[in-house]
């Protein structure tokens, strides 16, 4: 018997197969990235400062972090930023900074969100 490859957070598999069925559907191969890189080993994980977000991000974009964002720098800013995990330090910094945090789980099934972010210029950060 072979060990199971991949992630074992029902959630976080909930949620790459969702992406990877919304990219199909709408044609947009960044949600096939942004599964890839959520199925991608624990030791290539994805952590990104405030600070490398503030530096490549432009005023009122949305940003996806497939992976946790971390307090470190600071945020000028408003931007939507779409994560999977968020530290407590940064969640202050985005909140303060008047930026829209959303969480990656919470796209899963809610078409009304992505119809939203259709029309708005979407960049991945890593």
């Amino acid at each position: 018997m072979m060990n199971r490859s991949g992630t074992t957070n029902i959630h976080r598999r909930k949620a790459i197969r969702y992406f990877r069925v919304v990219s199909s559907k709408t044609g947009q191969s960044l949600w096939e990235r942004v599964a890839e890189i959520l199925n991608s080993p624990r030791r290539k994980k994805v952590e990104v400062n405030l600070s490398k977000i503030n530096r490549f991000a432009d005023e009122g974009e949305v940003v996806i972090i497939p992976g946790k964002v971390l307090g470190g720098g600071k945020i000028e800013k408003k931007i939507t930023v779409l994560a999977d995990n968020v530290s407590s330090k940064a969640y202050e910094k985005l909140r303060s900074a008047g930026c829209t945090l959303i969480f990656l789980n919470d796209l899963v099934g809610n078409r009304e969100l992505l119809e939203k972010l259709k029309g708005s210029k979407v960049k991945i950060i890593k």
